[in-house]
């Protein structure tokens, strides 16, 4: 990924000095501006949805909100534990709302609580396509940036956005367990193939002790 960036920034900027040379330095000044203005927005909201949640937890409201969800974050993340389906929980509570910015942080944490240390799971490999679909039945985020810019009827398109996150959720999850279950029998299709090698070998070896033993007779 660092590489693709790298090739994008420079061929940006060589188009950019043969087409408008006196552009080119305005142009990186006002994009590292606008890169650290996002930066210190998106720090400033990390942070009061993150003190938020730790207020909310600390009432138990967290708690609560798992247990209620406990289902379904046990059908999706089967083996995660119970902090992870904690946040995973407040996760889908603010996608569902359509509060982005709430559900980031607390997606990075259910993914630091689901990994191992041995590579992508089937349970992260599942969060993160719940996460990019993104449920969402009130989508606020995209309907108060409709309202700002000036739309009409910011609401029209409420109905066709819950189709097509619950659309894409639904099949999401369903390739991620399909997925999921053909790596399961694959793996239990090995594990009986060796353990049946092992018979074999075993029945082999003590066969031929057998002939030995005749044989030296």
């Amino acid at each position: 990924m660092s590489a693709i960036w790298l090739i994008l920034t420079f061929t940006g900027l060589i188009v950019l000095t043969f087409t408008d040379p006196a552009a080119v330095l305005p142009t990186l000044t006002a994009g590292s501006g606008a890169a650290a203005n996002l930066c210190i927005t998106l720090v400033a909201s990390y942070a009061l949805w993150m003190g938020f949640f730790s207020l909310i937890d600390k009432l138990g409201i967290t708690d609560g909100l798992a247990r209620l969800l406990g289902p379904i974050t046990r059908f999706l993340l089967p083996s995660a534990n119970a902090k992870a389906q904690k946040f995973a929980a407040m996760n889908f509570s603010a996608n569902i709302l359509g509060l982005g910015n709430a559900a980031t942080p607390m997606g990075v944490n259910t993914i630091l609580q689901l990994d191992e240390g041995t590579g992508m799971t089937d349970d992260m490999a599942t969060f993160v396509v719940i996460s990019a679909t993104s449920l969402q039945l009130v989508p606020t985020t995209m309907l108060s940036m409709r309202a700002s810019a000036g739309s009409v009827h910011p609401t029209s398109v409420l109905i066709p956005c819950i189709c097509a996150t619950v659309f894409s959720t639904v099949l999401g999850v369903i390739v991620c367990k399909t997925v999921a279950a053909a790596k399961r029998k694959n793996a239990e299709r090995k594990s009986e193939k060796c353990a049946f090698n092992s018979i074999r070998i075993a029945q082999n070896a003590q066969n031929g002790c057998k002939k030995t033993k005749a044989k030296s007779k």
